[in-house]
């Protein structure tokens, strides 16, 4: 069987290699793979940015963005040969925190949780694969392929439920978001806010193409301008920070109006000094009661929620979220960015 690895903390080390067949557990379904979605945290793993092979092992099956097909399902377990899965990426320590313990395990407390094809556990970039069922997500067969899109989706599915859950400390009817950055993550935010019948704005540094034609379709506004010129004429309830890039992260805690809530999903590179104005920012933030919060990964309700999201989608709108579809023998030409991509996926 093929699997994508690397050498865990060893970089240009990314190859495909031979491993053995899985062996499913009793509670554990045995899944074709299908496909992987490739992103920014595979491209930093494959360059040694971080990374952890599970324990007595020197490679890591990468692969977070997961689809396959349920090839054996253990008998009442709600699974049947055929489903379309989507496997769970963290996994809760093996002495679960207080959050782990009631399946919040995407707000582990003490960091000691793994994730598949990230941290201690192999992922889902190999031909076949299993995956405990608990942790094992249905989603519709009408999907199809598009359903690779359900973990980043799960991202934002917990990103809007934090805003929700932060906002509803008072009273709280958002009407304009914005969001920063039209990647997969930026894109799939802005339809969420869509869904909720949001007035929706996406700023990213590109002027033409296919992010602002798929910004449009939403019915949402594309920017192109810096933060500061827009905010003359915009003054959105919530902004979600797709980019990572430090001064866009700051300028953004400084746009919203009063009572505003900036969700940052996007992780910036360590290493950099970008000048901030701290004194500005604590005068908006107190000034106005507003807040910052991070979101990152998604328990196996954000999943549900996710994969609900983009049954009700435009199948049209998301079958152009996937710019390119390499083969697994072509892993390479995954991992080199090219003009106009937006999501890349492996076909396994």
């Amino acid at each position: 069987m093929r699997a994508l690895t690397v050498l865990a903390g060893q970089p240009d080390s990314l190859t495909v290699v031979d491993v053995p067949e899985p062996e499913p557990g009793p509670n554990e379904l045995l899944v074709e793979g299908l496909a992987v979605g490739v992103c920014g945290t595979d491209r930093e793993i494959a360059a040694a940015e971080y990374g952890e092979a599970p324990p007595g092992e020197d490679r890591l099956i990468i692969g977070h963005e997961s689809l396959g097909r349920v090839m054996t399902a253990p008998e009442g377990s709600g699974f049947q040969p055929g489903d379309q899965v989507v496997g769970v990426v963290r996994r809760p320590d093996p002495v679960p925190c207080g959050a782990c313990a009631q399946g919040s395990f995407d707000m582990c407390r003490n960091g000691r949780y793994t994730e598949r094809g990230i941290k201690g556990i192999n992922g889902y970039a190999s031909q076949r694969w299993t995956v405990p069922v608990d942790y094992a997500i249905a989603v519709p067969a009408e999907l199809g392929e598009l359903a690779i899109l359900v973990e980043p989706a799960s991202v934002l599915a917990k990103a809007w439920d934090q805003v929700q859950l932060v906002g509803s400390r008072s009273w709280f009817e958002p009407r304009t978001v914005l969001v920063t950055g039209a990647g997969p993550i930026g894109l799939l935010a802005a339809m969420f806010g869509a869904q909720r019948g949001m007035d929706v704005h996406v700023l990213d540094r590109v002027t033409e193409g296919l992010k602002p034609q798929l910004v449009a379709e939403l019915g949402a506004t594309y920017h192109s301008e810096g933060i500061a010129e827009l905010a003359r004429h915009l003054e959105p309830d919530v902004v979600i920070e797709a980019t990572g890039a430090p001064s866009i992260v700051g300028e953004a805690m400084t746009i919203t109006g009063p009572y505003g809530i900036v969700c940052v999903t996007g992780v910036s590179a360590p290493g950099k000094t970008t000048p901030v104005d701290l004194g500005a920012i604590n005068r908006e933030i107190v000034l106005d009661n507003d807040v910052v919060i991070g979101s990152v990964n998604a328990n196996r309700g954000h999943y549900a929620t996710a994969a609900q999201a983009l049954a009700a989608a435009d199948p049209a709108w998301l079958t152009k979220l996937i710019s390119r579809r390499v083969r697994l023998a072509d892993y390479a030409a995954a991992f080199e960015p090219q003009d106009g991509d937006v999501k890349v996926v492996i076909t396994l």
